[in-house]
């Protein structure tokens, strides 16, 4: 290994989104800063930066409030690449007062619950200014406006007391008071803007909830004398004519953007310097494989969650296998959805993903969460977005077409254990076929098991991309017949269960003491037959059988299914 040892080496920050935390809790940082110079190059007085979740928005926010703040510590910033633009610090660098929110816990079951959690962020951050109360150049109405922003309720339902109407011009007023204080304009950062619209969809009070934050985005951004720039965050675009209506100073950069391309994510570069860093640049392909693959305007990225989380594991563990720890951070309903309202058409899409290919797309780059739904076109726009699929623009007239692809390992992982669920819920909703194709096992009816399973096959999506192992497509078939097989209650069903002197794919007890041990392999080359006969092969050697039967069964059937593609032969022996 090329770890070295005795070291004292910095920590990873998992989960940690806070710069100043993290620049002085000795944490390992990728060197991000130089977004300070391209975001004020590239001017604009709103700016809304939409990438998937985990790719460091959050982080990027916290540094700069860091770097504008007035009273930030410049040590924050040394060594790191911003420092040498040393006109640029001299100018900027903790020289404007910042107001900085974050939306992503702003939820409730109703409207009310979640106005509350969005007062309650608000009053928390206007706490942070109490100066104001003592300030010589506010007059008394002003201090008043402020002690507003700061009263504390007295019911449990809240802990600020903030009227709808003061929450509406919360971000103005704020803005204001701190601009006529300190005689600089504001800077307003708001993170993550856009989930208490995709909360709200969820729960039902939507419409409230977009009223709600387009009054208080008109008066923040639109109407707000005393703001020098704002940047909001978010997974989604959402259109102009939900929350942003006629705000025309707001510049939108999307993934498929070329600016700003390697300041979410970790790029090449950056995951070569952090692997050397901790002595595991031998894993390099296989973090490549299952973390890389997202293309963010001209740049291919890696997903920061996956690095890190992985690196970690790899220091406690050397011979840890990489994991789905970005896929694992949320419910994936979208995928689900898609799934579950999916035509032929779509399913052959998605199976083309599967294996390996690329589907074209016409991509919405606004959408309001009320249309993600209208159509299975939408959810792809929203699958792009929110990176379960990677793309680029299709070289053509027409900006919108793209071409996509599952980005990496992790993703196409987590399409096959969702395409797994949706087609075992789908299979047993049907519970007189998957009865009577469950019943022609003990019977040894290999000619119905072949016909339905092949109907089955047809109906689901199947692998056979050449780059994924054979060992990879045979798991993914032996997923789907366990899930029909388990349908039955009164059944025994043992999946890789030691049976003699190996693991048996699956085996089977029936009430009735039959014992049916089941082989399957992937037949690569299409010779299903020879596959057939191998898996037989196999069950005789390895003598599958012998567990049955010292388990009482008094009937022993032996089958050895093989697939390719949506074709599959079945053989007893």
């Amino acid at each position: 290994m090329e770890r070295s040892v005795g070291k004292v080496r910095k920590k990873l920050p998992i989960g940690i989104d806070g710069f100043e935390k993290l620049r002085t809790n000795d944490f390992y940082y990728v060197d991000k800063t130089l977004f300070i110079k391209e975001l004020l190059q590239n001017w604009g007085e709103v700016n809304l930066f939409t990438r998937p979740r985990r790719f460091g928005k959050s982080l990027n926010m916290s540094m700069l409030k860091s770097f504008f703040e007035i009273g930030s510590d410049p040590a924050l910033f040394e060594g790191l690449k911003i420092m040498q633009e040393k006109d640029l610090c001299e100018r900027y660098m903790g020289n404007f007062p910042v107001i900085a929110i974050s939306l992503k816990s702003v939820s409730g079951l109703n409207f009310k619950a979640a106005s509350a959690a969005l007062k309650n962020i608000v009053g928390k951050e206007a706490m942070r200014f109490q100066f104001l109360l003592e300030s010589e150049r506010l007059s008394e109405a002003e201090k008043n406006s402020y002690k507003r922003l700061i009263k504390i309720g007295t019911t449990s339902e809240a802990i600020y007391d903030i009227t709808d109407a003061t929450l509406i011009d919360s971000m103005q007023t704020l803005s204001q008071l701190l601009e006529k204080h300190y005689g600089q304009k504001v800077i307003l950062l708001i993170d993550e803007y856009d989930v208490p619209l995709d909360k709200a969809f969820q729960r039902g009070y939507y419409d409230e909830m977009v009223s709600l934050i387009r009054s208080l985005f008109d008066n923040a951004l639109k109407t707000n004398a005393s703001l020098y720039f704002a940047v909001l965050t978010g997974c989604l675009r959402i259109s102009k004519e939900s929350i942003f209506t006629g705000l025309n100073n707001l510049k939108v950069h999307t993934i498929s953007d070329v600016r700003y391309d390697e300041y979410f994510g970790f790029t090449d570069a950056d995951v070569d310097k952090m692997l050397a860093f901790y002595g595991l640049s031998s894993y390099k392909d296989v973090i490549r494989d299952w973390y890389d693959g997202y293309r963010f305007g001209k740049t291919d990225v890696y997903c920061p969650w996956d690095v890190i989380n992985y690196c970690d594991e790899l220091l406690a563990a050397p011979s840890a296998p990489p994991e789905n720890y970005w896929a694992n951070t949320s419910g994936n309903d979208l995928i689900r959805r898609m799934l579950k309202n999916a035509n032929q058409t779509t399913k052959n899409e998605v199976e083309e993903l599967l294996n390996g290919g690329k589907v074209t797309k016409r991509i919405k780059q606004e959408l309001t969460y009320r249309e993600i739904d209208d159509s299975i076109e939408n959810v792809w726009s929203v699958l792009y977005a929110t990176g379960y699929l990677t793309g680029m623009h299709v070289e053509q007239e027409d900006a919108d077409i793209f071409r996509l692809w599952i980005p990496n390992g992790e993703i196409r992982k987590l399409f096959y254990e969702l395409v797994e669920d949706w087609f075992r819920e789908v299979t047993r909703s049907d519970t007189s076929r998957i009865s009577c194709f469950c019943e022609a096992f003990p019977a040894g009816d290999t000619d119905t098991i072949q016909e339905m399973l092949d109907d089955y096959l047809w109906d689901s999506i199947s692998v056979r991309d050449t780059a994924v192992r054979r060992n990879m497509k045979e798991n993914f078939y032996h997923g789907m017949l366990l899930g029909l097989l388990q349908s039955q209650d009164n059944w025994l069903v043992r999946s890789n269960a030691e049976t003699g002197e190996g693991y048996s794919d699956i085996s089977i007890q029936t009430p009735d003491r039959i014992g049916i041990v089941i082989e399957l392999k992937y037949a690569d080359d299409g010779n299903l037959e020879a596959a057939c006969g191998e898996a037989l092969k196999q069950i005789e050697e390895k003598k599958y059988a012998e567990g049955l039967k010292r388990r009482g069964a008094k009937k022993i059937i032996k089958y050895g299914i093989a697939f390719c593609e949506k074709e599959c032969m079945v053989v007893m022996a």
